[in-house]
This record gives C-alpha cells, structure tokens and sequence, in this order.
C-alpha cells in the first residue's frame, strides 16, 4: 500500500525552486548523459564531449603546480617526511601546517574561522600585495572556497519584508552564484548592466538608475563587483573602483567584492587593483567608514584547485556586534575543509627566492598564465572574424562572453519549443559538435541581446578545434535560418522549385565535423512539417538523404545537399 509523501514539490520550501545555477544546468547534465553514452559505444557525430561551460582548469588539462601537491602528499601522509624525493622546503612547510593542526594531523577539525597561522600567513599576503596597507589576521575567515563566504556575508544582509526587504545590487551579466543565492533566501536582486560597448565597464549613471528604481520597493543594502570579470572578463580600473567606493559610500551600501581571478590579467594596460588598497588610499573618509568584505579562492588564478574548495574572505569596517554574529554563523558548520585550508596557506605564501623549489615554482606559474594570456588573445581574435559574433577582449579572468545575432524567426522558433534562443544554440552546438557552452540567458543580457560564456581552459588545440567549430556552427545556422526565412515564398509560387547544392566540404587538414548530419536532420524536419515539396515527401527525403551510388568505374560517395530556395532570375 502506497502512502502519500511527506515532502513534495508542492509543500517543499518555495526558495529553493527559484533557484537556478545555469553553469551546471540543463546543457551540463545533457552533456554528461553524451558522456556516458560514448562510453557505452553509442555513435555521436564527435569523439569526445569539451566542456568549455566551467572555469574547472585541472579538468581541462592545465597542471598543477608541483610544490603545492607535494605539500599536501607530505600533509596527508606525514610518513613521507623521512622520503628523499621532497625538497626541504616541501617539508619544512608541510611541518608547519600539520603542527597546526590537531593531533599532527589534516583530519582534524580546525578553529572555526581557520587555522590561525594560515589567516596570518594570509593577512600578511595582503598586506605585500597592496603596498603595506595593514591587515589584522582577525578580520581574515577562511572559507569554503570563495562561495562560502559570499553566500555567508548575503546571509547577515538580508532581512526586512516587503518594501523594506533587503535589496542587492549585482552587475548583469553575473556570475549565477548571486542570483541563485539571493532566490534562496529571498532577497530582492537589484540589475545594472554593464556596458557592452565599452568593453563590459562599470558606469555610475547605471548603478544610479539602479538603486533609484529599487528604493521604491525594496532596501538596497549591498553592491556586489566582481573584478575582474565573470562571465565578462573585464578588469576595472583604478578611477572605477573609486568611483564605485564613492557611489557606496554616499548610498550607504555594503561593498563585496569577488577578487577571485586577481591573478589573471591579460591585457595591455590593465592592471589589477584591490578594493581594499584603493579604499585605504582615498583617505580616512572612506576607510574608516565603507563597509567592504572581499573575497579570494584556491580555484582560479594560476592554481586552478577547484576540489580542495580553499578560500578566504577579509572583512573591513564591520561593527563589533555583526563581527561577533558572523563568527556565531561560521561555527555552525563547524570548519573549512582543513586541506583547502593547507592549499590556501601555500597560495598566500609560496616558495621564497633561495629556496630549492622557487625556481620550478615561477616556471610552472608563469607558464600557465602566458598559455592563458595567449589563448585570451587567440579566442577574441577568432570569434571576431566570424560574421554574426561580436566579442570584446578578454581582459582577465577564465571566459569570453560574445554576443551573437540570432535572426528573429529562430528567435520564433526557439520560443516555440519553450526555450530562450541562446540556450536553443548552445543545445544544439552541444548535440552536433560535443561543445558545452553556457547560454547567456544564464548569466543575465540586455532584452533583445545573445550571448554564450566559453572558457577559455582547454589546450590550445582542442581550444582551436572549439573555436572553429562555433565558427563554422554559426554559419550553417545563418544558412540554414535563410532557408527559413524563404520557405514560405516558396510556398506562394513565387519561387522555382527547390534546387540543391552540395555543403561545403571541410578544409584540408580539418577534423570532420557534424554539420551533415544536423543539417540532414533539420531538412527531414521540414519534410515533415511542409507538405508542399517538390513532388512527394518521400521522394524529397530521398533526395536528401546521403547514399552510395555504385557506377560502373568507381564506387563514389554522395555528398548530402543543402535545399536552397533561388527565385525565377539569376541572383
């Protein structure tokens, strides 16, 4: 005898079916059911599926650096101090960490607001990064991964109902954290956009207009920046950054900032500045009194240890009482993972000139940031050669963000299959090519504009095996919305009957891509759909379809043929 569930969708907490996280959406779980299907031998127009939706960097084959694992092999198997195969300084830190550590060892809970000698280690770091700007160790909590600690910081914001609900300014696009974040606990998140024609910059007037609008139904009470950018890639300058710490100041906002990609940037002129260190530069009018926690992790930068879920936040300026709440709410969860705690420690204070593992240490961190640099520059430049993507250079972080055309009768067709036009791409990309895109419907666009995020980790040859089949997705896909666009005229007579053409063949040398077999597809469909072909549905389709053709020389293989539609006169 069955019984009736106690917990279902619709008694379920009403925040949680807000929440969305486009990252590891629809298009991810698709594309990990492709995965299992090639591994199961089933036949798929690719041989392996990119997944290009994720900043995962050791996923995507970037190494890691040498002396932070073998920190954490000595950590984890103290054993292997006595091996000779470590470098000294290799076990000189891991001694330290582990003597930190309960019981000599990784596998104990730490302080709740993490080991004391890696929030020095870590207030120090901040201090040599931003010019001696002092930093107290007790304003550092340690994290699970950056996350955590943004996620942790929304949490104390939020109150008040109705208009007096706690409001959040966040940028659009955004990186679905936040958004996500804010439907769970039922904040109210305020837009502004950035400004895609000047290559994605923060403008006053916009957070003005923002939080102008917002003060009519809600409390704006936070400003959140992620600098540099994601999914956007730009790097703020330093007159933004002041900008913006004016802007918060004379609106009484709380300022969070994600440094989380402070070490990757790229471009010419572009120059990563902490909120903290202009903060304390613009004088006590501002730093004794704008309210700032920041934020950095182990995942991003060169490092690239998303799985050890390392990371920090620094808070600034934030009254006693609150501070006391804040170190009340972390305890609840008892401790970061004590690992990503070890990672996070080596982040902050890696090998020291004169030490034997210095030297291998800047070869490995200069080579993964000129390889990322490098394909930075590789991925605005292809995308900005093909007709119908438009994309700003990628100044820093993990990802480009383009913008695509997507003429208004795909857009039809895309609503009519209930889907955003961007994400109706991106599926198809990912079904015919293997490529896992984001849609930037995800991140959040301007009304009327899309776009996908694609990071920019993979090597540099698979890197340009992605590129050039969104190149090439992208022009079928024009080709076959004309197709579109012409079908009805022919309906009404005023066109000759369909005549075929062979598709492109490939370049020499190129791998073979889908594009038959998704434009063969998508032909049958209209078979399907328009009675009115050129003689019988059958005999049209048979027309379509690829075959073998037995003559009496040779035996020769039939292209597929792409249906054009030509009017009466020679075009």
């Amino acid at each position: 005898m069955s019984r009736a569930k106690v917990l279902t969708i619709d008694n379920m907490n009403p925040t949680v079916k807000k929440v969305e996280y486009a990252v590891r959406g629809p298009i991810v779980q698709r594309a990990v059911e492709l995965e299992r299907e090639l591994s199961e031998g089933m036949k798929k127009p690719f041989a392996e599926v990119i997944k290009a939706n994720i900043g995962d960097a050791h996923a995507m084959g970037q190494q890691p650096i040498t002396f932070f694992r073998q920190v954490l092999a000595l950590c984890s198997y103290p054993e292997l101090l006595s091996d000779s195969t470590f470098p000294e300084d290799a076990k000189s830190r891991a001694c330290r960490i582990l003597q930190s550590c309960g019981g000599f060892s990784m596998g104990s809970y730490s302080a709740s607001q993490g080991i004391d000698s890696v929030r020095q280690d870590v207030a120090q770091y901040i201090q040599r990064r931003d010019g001696g700007v002092p930093c107290d160790p007790d304003n550092i909590y340690l994290t699970t991964g950056a996350s955590d600690g943004i996620v942790t910081m929304l949490k104390l914001l939020v109150c008040g109902e109705g208009t007096s609900r706690a409001g959040v300014m966040i940028s659009i696009p955004q990186y679905p954290l936040y958004s996500a974040a804010l439907a769970e606990l039922g904040a109210v998140q305020i837009n502004y956009y950035l400004n895609e024609e000047a290559c994605w910059s923060l403008d006053i007037p916009e957070l003005q207009r923002a939080v102008n609008e917002a003060r009519r139904y809600c409390n704006p009470r936070a400003l959140c920046i992620i600098n540099p950018g994601n999914p956007t890639g730009q790097v703020q300058s330093r007159q933004c950054i002041e900008d913006v710490i004016r802007f918060a100041a004379k609106e009484r906002l709380f300022l969070m900032a994600d440094e989380v990609y402070q070490d990757n940037v790229y471009a010419d002129g572009c120059q990563f500045h902490s909120f903290k260190k202009v903060l304390f530069e613009m004088g006590p009018e501002y730093s004794e009194t704008v309210e700032l926690a920041s934020f950095h992790s182990t995942s991003k930068c060169y490092m690239g240890e998303c799985g050890f879920r390392g990371g920090y936040m620094e808070i600034i300026n934030m009254d006693d009482d609150v501070k006391a709440q804040l170190t009340k709410l972390v305890s609840v969860r008892l401790c970061p993972p004590v690992p990503g705690q070890a990672l996070m420690d080596l982040v902050v204070n890696p090998p020291q000139p004169g030490e034997p593992s210095y030297n291998n240490f800047i070869k490995e961190r200069t080579a993964t940031l000129s390889a990322l640099a490098e394909k930075a520059k590789l991925t605005e430049q292809v995308l900005n050669t093909v007709e119908g993507i438009s994309c700003n250079p990628v100044q820093g972080a993990m990802y480009s963000f383009p913008r695509i055309t997507i003429p208004e009768k795909a857009v039809q067709e895309a609503a009519e299959k209930g889907q955003a036009p961007d994400m109706f791409y991106c599926m198809k990309m990912l079904e015919e090519t293997g490529i896992c895109l984001v849609p930037g419907s995800g991140f959040g666009q301007k009304d009327g504009t899309y776009h996908f995020r694609m990071t920019i980790l993979p090597p540099k040859d698979k890197l340009q095996i992605l590129l050039n089949n969104v190149k090439d997705e992208l022009l079928l896909l024009l080709l076959f919305l004309l197709l579109l666009l012409l079908l009805p005229l022919h309906h009404t007579g005023k066109y000759q009957p369909i005549r075929t053409v062979p598709l492109p063949r490939r370049s020499p040398g190129r791998r073979r891509t889908s594009h038959t077999r998704w434009w063969r597809r998508s032909v049958f469909s209209f078979a399907n759909t328009k009675p009115n072909w050129n003689g019988s549905q059958e005999e049209d389709k048979e027309k379509l379809s690829p075959r073998w053709s037995q003559s009496k020389k040779k035996k020769t293989r039939r292209f597929p043929v792409f249906p054009v539609l030509v009017s009466s006169q020679r075009m």
